[in-house]
């Protein structure tokens, strides 16, 4: 199909509308953390000082009530990220599905219209992003020496955050064996236009992010071009049609979900899931595809799908 047009066209229209519905980085051992609430016995907020954005960066994790060593999975959020905490933590069950399991669900806090990379220059809006440096090198020496992480790890989102997974993954090929995007966009020839305007829309400037159109910044950050980096990972994707399903007639006074973007967003994505698919799979690269009939670029389908991605991402990390 190439890098089709219409799914260009289709992504820079509406996928930045819906969210979910710079500067040398620091030494990476440097990061510390400066405090810790236990919310629960299996859940801590984690407040970690991170050198690489100059500030405090709230990281919550869900957690064994015991000791013992465990992978880990850092799943991340999209383009509006939950205040106070994450929002698969929010509009999910997310804490209960993992809730016995021999793991740790890493859960960033914060990072509107990052996309989780580190951006060449600061934001007047949102000031220093730095997230590529936080979520790679920063953070994980932090999770595996206070929660018991013995080095394995995957990495995963929705929508923005699904499009940094892919990122990270493919540019840190080491640190990850299994990565998830739900409702995402890795491509990001395609979904170039989609992601400017997503950026803006939320008063930042894209340019910051990584340069102009057409820039090494935008190509050293495209899964489909680092797909090697994604070799031997189990790799997850997943998305719906746009038409509406189940979950449409469902009341979540919790999220501000827009149900009239939701559909267009997804038939975006759909188109570009397809693309990305059989881009891997000319280059030998297998993934598990979890196209639906339905669905809509809402939480609901997410939590589906999250469920529904854990036989490929739970055994490739020994969860």
């Amino acid at each position: 199909m190439g890098r089709s047009v219409v799914a260009a066209a289709v992504l820079t229209f509406v996928f930045g509308v819906l969210g979910p519905v710079l500067v040398t980085p620091a030494h990476a051992s440097a990061a510390r953390i400066v405090g810790i609430d236990e919310l629960s016995p299996t859940k801590s907020a984690v407040f970690i000082d991170s050198p690489s954005m100059g500030k405090t960066i709230q990281v919550q994790v869900l957690h064994p009530a015991g000791g013992g060593s465990r992978p880990s999975y850092y799943l991340l959020d999209g383009l509006d990220p939950g205040v106070g905490q994450s929002t698969w933590t929010n509009a999910t069950d997310a804490e209960n599905f993992f809730a016995g399991k021999n793991l740790n669900v890493v859960l960033p806090v914060g990072g509107q219209a990052s996309y989780y990379t580190d951006w060449q220059q600061d934001d007047p809006k949102f000031g220093r992003y730095k997230w590529e440096t936080f979520l790679a090198q920063e953070l994980p020496p932090i999770i595996d020496a206070h929660f018991g992480g013995n080095g394995v790890n995957a990495i995963g989102g929705l929508s923005m955050g699904g499009i940094a997974a892919f990122v990270i993954a493919a540019r840190n090929p080491a640190l990850y064996s299994a990565v998830a995007g739900y409702s995402a966009c890795p491509d990001i020839a395609v979904a170039q236009g989609a992601v400017m305007f997503s950026i803006a829309n939320r008063g930042g400037n894209p340019l910051n992010m990584w340069g102009p159109p057409g820039s090494p910044g935008w190509s050293e950050h495209d899964p489909a071009l680092l797909a090697n980096g994604l070799r031997g990972k189990a790799i997850y994707l997943s998305s719906g049609t746009g038409i509406p399903g189940p979950h449409e007639v469902e009341i979540k006074p919790q999220l501000a979900e827009n149900i009239f973007l939701g559909g267009p967003v997804e038939v975006g994505v759909n188109v570009c899931t397809v693309h990305f698919e059989q881009h891997l799979r000319g280059l030998g690269i297998p993934a598990h595809v979890d196209y639906r009939l339905t669905g809509t670029h809402s939480w609901s389908y997410w939590q589906d799908h999250l469920h529904a991605s854990w036989p490929t991402i739970g055994p490739a990390i020994g969860a």
